[in-house]
């Protein structure tokens, strides 16, 4: 064979790389589980840094003179805004880079950031420092659903992501916790003079106790093993006869998923919706306790909290270990049918604790209503990471956290208060809103989720066509 012909084919295969997966077996499952374990320690330190905030009001108006328009911009649009704009361009890291450290070095940065609310003495100093916890926190997950997905075989994958999403839960629970505690620190005011950093109020201490151990959970993250990608890899031979990966341009992700649209929309507006009754939920039924069975909020917190950390987590690792089950069973979309039945199960209890007179009956119907709620938190990303080529999961799930927190996060609590304030026109009446904001938002969850139950398959029927064409071409 001349040099000419030789060097054709090497373009060749460099212009039609191939897509393989790896045949090695997966890695073994104690050291898989040590990984999830140490991703869930850190979800559960970026949930609390990015609840802390909203449990400090009080005091940090009082000392720094931060009006109720500035702290709501705090509490949200300088995490959420940045949380989800840098989210894209780190999916995209995700796809091509070594996942271990774009994790590492966002815990460190959102540790520090958090850190460094501590030492803020104004609004401005807050919003930056704020943004940076949400450029930092936006690693975690879309990072962490891809190395998860090359630790565990896909017969496991929803049950071992469900235990990752506990730290969400976990977080949470924390957050009351500590929130509560801090009260309690700070209801008297005063300040203390550190080492350093000089004079500060006692509630700037709350981010230097919640920031800095993050730091060591960085470093510890940073000695994990990068796995080895696997299902649907693209490679190409280069000159010198080597195969490598070979980048998925953005372009071609945005074609796959413009070509599974009625698989796409359907998962993604069904777990934001979700979302989005987990978040509104959240960030009023202490009110609720409050306005309308006269606890307090300690009380409500603390009662609250509890459900939170047992049917949450209990919750999350139930909707995983349901789409493993189901999958197994020879439901190719099972994993899709949770996240589409998540609502059915979830809307009785959730319309029905906000109406009864008894607090105990109340708390007792959101058991039920949090572990039925939070099933999406499993089923879905698993799905995701079912439905994309390796390469491609990253940004894919980077697209997917955008809609669930500007959806869930964004729209739930607000959506709550809007209904509270314009369509009842009473505070009082937030039991009401807690009926209807839900009921619809689950409702159009349950009929978006069933539309994308055929779709679903016939989008991993094109991921097997999509892989098959490529093989083709390489050889």
């Amino acid at each position: 064979m001349s040099e000419v012909e030789v060097a054709a084919e090497v373009e060749e295969e460099l212009h039609h790389p191939q897509t393989e997966r790896s045949d090695k077996p997966y890695p073994k499952a104690i050291y898989a589980w040590y990984v999830v374990g140490i991703l869930v320690l850190a979800y559960t330190f970026s949930f609390i840094d990015r609840q802390i905030l909203s449990l400090l009001v009080g005091p940090i108006k009082r000392d720094l003179g931060i009006s109720d328009t500035e702290m709501s911009l705090l509490q949200g649009f300088a995490f959420a805004v940045f949380y989800c704009i840098a989210g894209l361009p780190i999916g995209r890291l995700v796809d091509r880079h070594h996942r271990v450290n774009i994790i590492a070095l966002g815990v460190f940065i959102w540790s520090v950031m958090t850190a460094l609310c501590g030492t803020a003495r104004s609004f401005l100093h807050l919003f930056i420092f704020r943004a940076g916890v949400g450029i930092g926190e936006a690693t975690l997950s879309p990072a962490a659903y891809s190395i998860i997905a090359d630790y565990f075989p896909p017969k496991r994958l929803g049950f071992a992501l469900g235990v990752y999403g506990m730290g969400v839960y976990i977080g949470a629970g924390l957050a009351l916790i500590i929130g509560a505690a801090v009260i309690a620190l700070v209801s008297e005011g005063g300040s203390l003079d550190l080492p350093l950093v000089g004079e500060v109020y006692a509630w700037q201490i709350t981010f230097f106790v919640v920031g800095l151990p993050g730091i060591l959970v960085a470093v510890w993250i940073w000695t994990l093993r990068e796995p080895e990608r696997r299902g649907h890899i693209r490679t190409a031979v280069g000159d010198d006869g080597v195969t490598r990966r070979v980048e998925v341009p953005v372009r071609e992700v945005f074609e796959y998923m413009g070509r599974n649209w009625r698989t796409m929309v359907p998962l993604n507006v069904c777990y934001a919706l979700s979302a989005m009754t987990a978040y509104g939920m959240a960030a009023w039924i202490p009110t609720l306790f409050v306005r309308t069975h006269g606890w307090t909020y300690p009380e409500a917190g603390f009662w609250y909290g509890l459900v939170i950390v047992i049917f949450g987590t209990t919750g999350v690792i139930a909707g995983g270990w349901a789409g493993d089950f189901l999958t197994g069973k020879g439901f190719r979309n099972g994993r899709m049918m949770v996240c589409a039945f998540t609502g059915l199960a979830t809307l009785p209890f959730t319309i029905a604790y906000p109406l009864v007179s008894d607090p105990w009956i109340a708390i007792l119907l959101l058991c039920p209503s949090t572990f039925f709620a939070t099933f999406t938190t499993g089923a879905g990303p698993s799905a995701l990471q079912e439905l994309m080529p390796n390469q491609m999961r990253g940004f894919a799930s980077a697209i997917l956290i955008f809609f669930v927190t500007i959806i869930g996060l964004g729209l739930g609590p607000t959506s709550i208060a809007l209904a509270t304030d314009f369509v009842y026109g009473d505070e009082m009446m937030l039991r009401q809103s807690l009926v209807l904001v839900p009921a619809i938002a689950l409702s159009i969850a349950i009929i978006i989720g069933i539309l994308g139950l055929k779709p679903y398959k016939e989008s991993l029927d094109y991921l097997e066509k999509w892989s098959a064409e490529r093989d083709t071409d390489s050889s």
